[in-house]
């Protein structure tokens, strides 16, 4: 979900602006503002992850807020002055949309900050290491230290070659987390690290000494793996 602040000085074109993103499917407002000194202040407790804003304002105009701010936050700039895009672009904010707005030119709005951001996430090196809530303590475990993951019915267990961590987490998060290059489901309680099998055995990989079963849903899968 994107949540985003609205920051207009005129009450009637937020409301246009918070019908819009009623229609607009994945988008959420976290907060409206008519004063964008009050925005400034509050935008890093905030943290949005999209800003639309007016340009001319008084006290303190769009252009100068987008200054202010850096690009930690995207921007697209709303206004009925044309004169303010070239200036508008060149603070590299994601649109430009010209008052009053179209629902579907707002949309399309949208989605570019929704493929700019699916391409810096492309971009970004993968981490090397996840975060684990154990108990009363979260823990940093690195991907190359585990060996395997078994779901149990209420917690599961990161297994690595010294030690067991147990954690609400459910397996389908960390099959979803987990890079695919490094790591497989083959049963519906295990995901393995592949290049932690020491050998196979008929339809079990076997990790640190204990047998992992391949169930029949991921076979073709992990032995198309395994032969490739």
């Amino acid at each position: 979900m994107i949540k985003c602040l609205l920051i207009d000085d005129e009450p009637l074109a937020l409301q246009l602006l918070e019908s819009h993103v009623s229609q607009t499917e994945g988008v959420e407002v976290l907060k409206t503002f008519t004063n964008p000194i009050e925005a400034l202040q509050e935008v890093e407790t905030l943290k949005p992850d999209l800003i639309f804003s007016d340009i001319q304002m008084p006290e303190l105009n769009g252009v100068q807020f987008s200054k202010i701010i850096g690009n930690k936050y995207p921007i697209i700039f709303t206004t009925a002055y044309e004169q303010y895009a070239v200036e508008g672009f060149e603070l590299d904010v994601i649109d430009y949309l010209l008052k009053p707005i179209a629902l579907q030119r707002f949309q399309k709005a949208v989605d570019k900050f929704k493929n700019r951001s699916k391409s810096a996430a492309a971009d970004a090196p993968a981490a090397d290491y996840i975060f684990v809530k154990s108990e009363y303590k979260t823990l940093k475990i690195n991907l190359s230290d585990i060996h395997y993951i078994k779901g149990m019915a209420d917690y599961v267990t990161i297994v690595t070659a010294d030690k067991k961590v147990h954690t609400l987490e459910n397996l389908k998060h960390y099959q979803a987390t987990l890079p695919a290059s490094s790591f497989m489901r083959v049963h519906k309680s295990y995901i393995i690290a592949m290049d932690k099998i020491e050998f196979i055995e008929r339809n079990r990989a076997v990790i640190l000494g204990d047998y992992i079963p391949v169930s029949d849903t991921y076979k073709k899968d992990f032995f198309d793996r395994v032969n490739n």
